[in-house]
């Protein structure tokens, strides 16, 4: 498999868990990292600095895709249609910028395609999307235990009422886009 097909997202849809969960179970996704991005303070960020709000910065999935398998427009009509991509910072009952939709874009053309992708699927919803387009300036990996969440907690209580049901939609939306 030549590099060339090997590229990188990054998205941020509420909880970090649930985002996590969804690509995790995507055909040509090879690795999906919970971290942070967007915030304006310096240093790498901890889980309750970033929960405090203080910090600017989003709790987001970075991606590392095979483009060969599943192409950057596919993964954010994914990332769209299994978070509400219309409330600004909150997911559920996840309230505060830590959990806005966001995209951060890598180059021009992932920027293109994701307004391009928007503008598409925004028809389908009854509000505007308000999920922030914004380039990729720094990643910050979480910590180990919010990496493969979901595989290791599935049966705790936010896994089961939170993310089992955006598998659930995962599956019933893009059945012939996952891994079997």
């Amino acid at each position: 498999m030549s590099s060339q097909a090997i590229e990188t997202a990054t998205f941020g849809g509420g909880c970090f868990w649930c985002t996590e969960a969804v690509f995790q179970q995507v055909k040509g996704v090879e690795k999906v990292v919970s971290g942070y991005s967007g915030g304006k303070v310096p240093g790498k960020p901890t889980y309750r600095e970033v929960c405090s709000g203080l910090t600017g910065h989003a709790e987001v999935v970075q991606i590392t895709f095979n483009s060969r398998v599943i192409s950057y427009k596919e993964l954010v009509e994914i990332f769209l249609t299994t978070h509400d991509p219309t409330t600004l910072n909150r997911q559920g009952a996840d309230v505060g910028t830590q959990y806005r939709s966001v995209i951060y874009f890598h180059n021009d053309s992932q920027k293109e395609l994701a307004k391009q992708t928007i503008d598409e699927l925004s028809k389908y919803f009854d509000k505007p999307i308000v999920t922030e387009l914004s380039a990729l300036e720094k990643f910050h990996e979480a910590e180990d235990y919010h990496q493969n969440y979901y595989q290791n907690n599935e049966t705790q209580g936010y896994c089961s009422f939170v993310i089992t049901p955006k598998l659930a939609k995962l599956r019933k939306l893009y059945a012939d886009k996952l891994k079997t």
